[in-house]
């Protein structure tokens, strides 16, 4: 089981910026792939950023050089790191995690999600 807690968040207007960190606990398992889903009214969850335990990145292709996942040393902790956000940015983000495997899918252990609105 995992457990995970995010914070950030917020309203910002096109162009800037915002930070979103996600700490996890687990009572089981390594866990081996972090990161982050994001959902806008009336669309599916799509991924925005990965981060496995081994060091490798991954980006959905709206956000590539915009976005940047980092993760503490030696901890379950990540932070998204969003530039140049856009208005269709906005949706609720969902911290994920797994640890059966080293890919991150939309049904694997979430948070309750948190709101990021672009918007003049």
């Amino acid at each position: 089981q995992i457990q995970l807690v995010e914070s950030g968040g917020g309203t910002v207007q096109p162009g800037g910026s915002l930070r979103l960190s996600c700490a996890a606990s687990t009572s089981r398992f390594a866990i081996n792939v972090m990161g982050w889903y994001r959902q806008a009214p009336g669309k599916e969850r799509e991924l925005v950023a990965a981060h496995t335990s081994g060091g490798t990145t991954t980006y959905g292709d709206s956000v590539k050089g915009r976005f940047t996942i980092s993760k503490e040393y030696g901890k379950y902790t990540v932070h998204l790191q969003m530039n140049s956000l856009k208005p269709e940015d906005t949706a609720v983000y969902y911290c994920v995690a797994d640890d059966r495997d080293y890919r991150l899918d939309p049904d694997d252990y979430s948070g309750q999600g948190t709101q990021v609105t672009v918007s003049s």
